[in-house]
């Protein structure tokens, strides 16, 4: 796919306990990305210090550390043009009271302290935190026949 970024989604714990998988991914499906890598696993905490590292110092990061690894979450790679901007734009503000209309964080989030997703804020992000969670192998190369009419 010409012109194609990847970025990393979790779903978090408390999106599966939730049982908003499905129309989460569907979603992200919706907008025209391809999902590229797609698992279910509970986040170790050597992970989660690997990808909350800027935090490990604040006062939050016990709670988010606790929170984070608590139970199974979705780990996703999707791509397409722009991907990064439109998992952001999808997911929504990180605080669900801040978020648009429409936006995930928006219509099933509540409190910043469980907004159900997290999507990579840049290149150099996503690129780190794929590889936090997926291995290349992991990742799968294809095409889709909706391609032609997406890109």
């Amino acid at each position: 796919m010409a012109n194609a970024e990847r970025t990393l989604v979790l779903l978090k714990p408390d999106a599966v306990n939730r049982g908003l998988i499905g129309p989460l991914l569907t979603r992200y499906e919706q907008r025209g990305l391809k999902l590229v890598g797609l698992k279910l696993a509970t986040i170790t905490e050597a992970q989660a210090r690997e990808h909350y590292s800027e935090h490990v110092e604040k006062g939050f990061f016990p709670a988010l550390l606790n929170f984070i690894t608590s139970g199974p979450s979705v780990q996703l790679v999707v791509e397409g043009p722009d991907a990064i901007r439109i998992v952001r734009d999808t997911n929504g503000a990180t605080k669900p009271n801040e978020s648009a209309p429409g936006t995930i964080r928006a219509d099933y989030g509540i409190t910043i302290d469980f907004n159900l997703v997290h999507g990579s804020d840049g290149v150099d992000a996503a690129s780190k935190e794929i590889a936090i969670y997926f291995s290349a192998a992991e990742l799968i190369e294809y095409t889709r026949a909706v391609d032609a009419w997406i890109v």
